[in-house]
């Protein structure tokens, strides 16, 4: 039982997570944004997605995130923090020899945070987007990659 008074939540950045994807907003209390830790292994990569008003921070805590942003790459070494507009299509890639981990910060741009407001693509190609729900996570780079 903690001793900490109401209205402050903690978590923990647990390093051996069992799943890839670790919200932090419940267990902290927040409403106003999102709060996340994603760890990708070597030759991991998320969806290709974008947000109908969320705009969202990533904080590169190790690793180096090979962040696409409509197709293009670009990369950024631990330490280094990048946001991407809403409508911007993005996919977050670990093309590192080692665990590329990330603080994701998400937060509406003119409204109350709204969470799962994300639309997903399975290609850059695709012009319609499903949800995170219906298209599957994309299979890893293949070693070399």
């Amino acid at each position: 039982m903690s001793d900490l008074p109401d209205g402050v939540g903690t978590a923990r950045l647990d390093a051996a997570a069992a799943d890839r994807f670790l919200r932090l907003r419940d267990a902290l209390g927040v409403t106003s944004f999102g709060i996340n830790k994603l760890v990708l292994t070597p030759r991991q990569r998320n969806r290709i997605h974008r947000h109908t008003g969320q705009e969202e921070v990533y904080v590169v805590l190790a690793g180096e995130l090979t962040l696409a942003v409509e197709g293009v790459e670009h990369r950024f070494g631990a330490g280094e923090i990048v946001r991407v507009a809403p409508a911007v299509r993005r996919q977050l890639i670990n093309r590192g020899p080692a665990d590329l981990e990330l603080l994701v910060l998400g937060s509406m741009v003119d409204r109350a945070h709204v969470s799962r407001d994300a639309e997903a693509f399975a290609d850059w190609a695709d012009s319609e987007p499903g949800t995170p729900q219906t298209v599957p996570l994309p299979e890893d780079l293949p070693a070399g990659a």
